[in-house]
């Protein structure tokens, strides 16, 4: 093959490959492998704009931002664009290196017509991950249909702080949860081998934001996070060291805020020493939105944007998103002034066009538009999926017997702003709310620093979306079912409240549904950049709650809220409560199908609910002297108590458990592996589903560790009178933790591990005693504990 055309033979290794591409490659046509653009810069009202991609992508470009998430484009549309973007890039510019399209897909693909999933925060209320991989399968066909290779999913951050608006886009408040959901999404949306050997229908997932964007101060987003190196390494940490070291992940994405006053777009410790060192990673490390110009805007290190993307490039950032600004003309200038060597950009370009290789884009570039019966096949089987990850999401933590809804019942008061409303339903990464924020920062002078295009519009996505209105309706067909709003999320008048309690003292029973908003605009009350520094319930609903609790009707509280909120009032004055987080397009039916009894709720706390905000950030995790005031206990003016714990979450039918063994009892801190039995029984009268939840206390440690870690969780069905027995393995690397040194060891010493349904409700025990030499380990390769059901 001639000189000049060797990186397009796919004979050769993908080493051989990108090092003949970089070799012919001009500063600027390499700078632009570090760049991207948004969609909408390139999308004019009849499509994808020649001239503009002439002007934009004269030397390539290394991603496109949002084709669907920041246009209305349907999806065969999508897929049109994205063809017609490649094949200029591909006819019109020297070397003819294709681009990577990224896309929002937290909780579905965040674009026109694709459907709205429970949030990340539901879904692992389900503690299924298997569940979780199978939605997350429906999210990757989607995004291949429509020409997108990079997800920007999942959100592995740790949450303990429930002021802190994200919270709903994460796993929760445990690192063990978070590892096992983040590692059955990973799996799924990357699907083929993401190193390249089989390219086809590859997709980069990112494992966002390392680390510490959870631990904020104040609850507030991007503040400074302040945690020393072993809570980063033993907790922050370990749900990305999971997906790297179990799933492969192709992509992180570095956190917003500093730690320790270095912020993490520019920590060489982390993205260089930790995670591609120590822990092998050699994917892309892609910013977070206008993440490199902050180290000038917001971190003030520099005044100087040039400095900016040097500092950024150096730490190991590869990609500057959603657009070229620092690693433009910024980058040209550090680079020919000598503040950074050429050879530090010629390795990111690399893992840039390693990337493109593996993905298969230089082979395939283009993808064949979605037929209607292709879209359609896909939106059943999504639907399908969609329902059982709502259904099983929901966490029933009060209930005096009032659910399931007798049949009897003919008179039934459905109030509260998000009784009738669909868009309350949907969390802050759908399509709709992320138009509305783009035209929100329409203009110049916005915190992202660039200019929304006119041709951003809203369109009408709601019509159609079912509410908890219409399936209780549907549903109820011998009932008389009245609505009152009552108030809205945050507003209210008296006379509606009072038409509200009017109709709750008309009822037999009243369905209340309070919440949250979820998004980024303005009106939002949770989502990113929406924080808060109460938790109870926002504007006029707890007026409203009270109101209609003093009608004396039975009150049933669906709560649909991304976040924890403080509910003691209602948990002592409702008949029953139900969280329902943010449920998206499948949680109307999903919430009357356990109101009605049709589905036993299974879900469990992802998050420990506290009782006032006083206690936040709050954890059951907590060391020894945590969790009370020493030596009092309780707060002067109010308990230290969590309203729920985490784990936790009630059925309609009752379990036991017992017969908690392990073969064997002791286990070598060299290795070896230690077999934990544990023997369940549905001894109620209706099936339902059961998480049997392992825990562990280190009874002798060198650093003081937590009081209790989750190590392995397993849901199961079980029909009345059944009894099965779930089975962990557990190896001894699972032991380790830093010591005082800083070092990853397994010591020799005693374990208690527990067996039950919760973090506060474990009847079983058992001691596991570690023997041998204190082991390094470098290298840890088990994180989520296999479990099978005999």
């Amino acid at each position: 093959m001639a000189l000049g055309v060797r990186y397009r033979d796919p004979g050769l290794s993908i080493e051989a490959r990108v090092t003949d591409l970089l070799g012919q490659m001009t500063l600027a046509e390499k700078i632009a492998q570090l760049g991207s653009i948004w969609a909408f810069e390139i999308v004019g009202p009849s499509g994808v704009d020649p001239d503009r991609m002439g002007d934009l992508l004269a030397d390539g470009i290394g991603e496109v931002t949002r084709l669907a998430g920041s246009t209305n484009l349907r999806p065969t549309e999508v897929a049109m664009a994205a063809n017609a973007i490649q094949r200029h890039l591909a006819e019109e510019t020297r070397l003819g290196i294709p681009a990577i399209v990224h896309e929002e897909c937290l909780h579905g693909l965040l674009g026109w017509g694709a459907p709205c999933f429970q949030q990340a925060i539901g879904a692992a209320a389900t503690f299924d991950p298997d569940l979780h991989s199978a939605v997350a399968a429906t999210i990757r066909r989607r995004l291949l249909l429509t020409g997108a290779r990079h997800a920007l999913a999942p959100v592995l951050d740790i949450a303990r702080d429930a002021r802190w608006g994200r919270i709903e886009e994460t796993y929760g408040e445990d690192p063990y949860l978070a590892a096992a959901m983040g590692v059955a999404y990973v799996r799924a949306i990357q699907g083929a081998d993401p190193k390249g050997e089989d390219p086809t229908g590859a997709i980069i997932a990112t494992g966002k934001h390392i680390v510490g964007h959870g631990l904020a101060e104040g609850g507030l987003n991007q503040a400074p996070a302040h945690a020393g190196w072993r809570e980063l390494r033993d907790e922050q940490l370990l749900p990305f060291e999971a997906a790297i070291r179990e799933a492969g992940l192709g992509s992180v994405m570095p956190a917003y805020c500093d730690v320790d006053g270095v912020p993490c777009h520019a920590s060489r410790e982390l993205l260089e020493g930790v995670v591609r060192d120590e822990w092998g990673f050699d994917g892309i490390v892609a910013s977070d939105y206008v993440g490199v110009a902050m180290l000038r805007d917001q971190h003030k290190l520099t005044a100087d944007l040039a400095v900016a993307a040097a500092l950024a490039l150096e730490a190991g950032v590869d990609l500057e998103l959603p657009r070229s600004a620092a690693y433009g003309d910024p980058l040209v200038r550090a680079i020919e002034t000598g503040r950074i060597a050429e050879s530090v950009l010629d390795a990111a370009v690399a893992r840039v066009l390693r990337a493109k290789f593996r993905l298969g884009l230089f082979e395939a570039p283009y993808v064949e538009p979605p037929s209607p019966a292709e879209l359609a096949d896909l939106a059943a089987v999504e639907a399908l999926v969609g329902r059982d990850l709502a259904r099983r999401s929901m966490v029933l933590v009060e209930n005096d017997g009032t659910l399931p809804l007798a049949p009897e019942r003919r008179r039934i008061a459905v109030i509260g702003p998000s009784a009738d409303s669909p868009r309350e339903l949907l969390g802050d990464y759908s399509h709709v709310v992320h138009i509305q924020t783009l035209l929100e920062m329409r203009g110049t002078n916005n915190a992202f620093g660039y200019a929304v295009t006119d041709e951003v519009a809203v369109d009408d996505e709601l019509t159609g979306r079912r509410t908890i209105l219409d399936a209780l309706r549907d549903r109820l067909e011998t009932a008389e079912v009245r609505h009152a709003r009552g108030t809205g999320i945050r507003d209210g008048t008296d006379d509606e409240i009072a038409a509200a309690a009017a109709a709750a003292r008309w009822a037999e029973v009243a369905i209340v549904c309070l919440g949250e908003r979820s998004g980024l605009t303005d009106d939002a009350t949770t989502g990113e950049f929406r924080d808060r520094c109460e938790l109870g319930l926002i504007g006029r609903q707890q007026e409203l709650l009270e109101a209609v609790v003093a009608s004396g009707t039975p009150v049933v509280l669906v709560v649909v809220s991304g976040r924890p909120l403080a509910l003691e009032w209602a948990a002592r004055q409702c008949a029953a409560i139900l969280l329902a987080w943010v449920p998206g397009d499948e949680g109307p039916d999903a919430i009357v199908d356990v109101l009605l009894g049709a589905e036993n709720p299974g879900g469990k706390l992802p998050v420990t609910i506290p009782r006032h905000v006083g206690q936040v950030p709050l954890t059951y995790r907590h060391h020894p002297t945590g969790g009370r005031s020493q030596w009092k206990g309780d707060y002067v003016d109010g308990s230290a108590t969590a309203l729920w714990p985490f784990g936790y979450g009630r059925s309609y039918t009752s379990f036991t458990l017992s017969d908690l063994r392990l073969e064997p009892p002791e286990l070598s801190t060299t290795g070896g592996r230690t077999v934990v039995r544990v023997d369940i029984a549905n001894v109620g009268v209706r099936a339902g589903d059961e998480v049997v939840q392992l825990y562990a206390r280190d009874e002798e440690a060198s650093v003081a560790r937590p009081v209790l870690e989750l190590l392995g969780f397993r849901r199961l069905g079980l029909a009345p009178g059944e009894r099965r027995t779930v089975v962990f393995e557990l190896a001894a690397e699972q032991f380790a933790y830093t010591g005082v040194d800083y070092r990853r060891i397994v010591e020799p010493g005693v374990v208690r591990l527990f067996a039950g349904t919760s973090s506060a409700d474990l009847p079983l025990s058992a001691l596991l005693r570690l023997v041998g030499p204190v082991v390094d380990l470098p290298v840890r390769r088990r994180f989520v504990t296999p479990s099978t059901i005999e």
